[in-house]
């Protein structure tokens, strides 16, 4: 265990507000307010404060990336469509050098073919997807073990 909590910041990106109402046979019935609450109530179970945001729009998400380095330990991210478009969101990643997970609801290579390639996934410490909102929670733990073991 670390001297201090850990910080973590759970961040969603676009579409995501949606979830609950949005393709449920697809992204399940789980809100993002229900998934960011069951991940402040793990946090707290590993000792750490997890700070969730969401956004659809790629320069905000950047913005809190950059800004994550020297406040936050880690960083778990399900980019979500930007995860196969955005540079910006993989170099922000690189150059904060703060860990991140990518996590996604599905499995993105059982979807269309078009969201085979992760963008991210190659400046990110792992991956987790297909679990639905579980892949949140996973990823977190995911991220604490990684940086427990450090």
């Amino acid at each position: 265990m670390s001297a201090r909590p850990y910080r973590a910041l759970l961040l969603s990106g676009p579409n995501l507000n949606l979830l609950g109402t949005r393709e449920p046979d697809v992204y399940g019935t789980t809100t993002l307010d229900e998934i960011h609450a069951q991940a402040t109530e793990l946090g707290r179970s590993l000792a750490t404060f997890v700070e969730c945001r969401q956004s659809n729009h790629e320069g905000e998400l950047v913005g809190w990336i950059q800004d994550a380095r020297g406040k936050f330990d880690g960083i778990v991210l399900n980019p979500a469509a930007y995860g196969h478009t955005s540079v910006a969101l993989r170099d922000a990643i690189a150059a904060v050098a703060v860990p991140t997970v990518e996590v996604h609801l599905t499995i993105p290579e059982n979807r269309d073919r078009f969201r085979h390639r992760s963008l991210v996934a190659g400046v990110c410490i792992g991956r987790v997807s297909g679990f639905g909102a579980n892949s949140y929670l996973l990823g977190l733990r995911g991220l604490i073990d990684y940086l427990r073991a450090r």
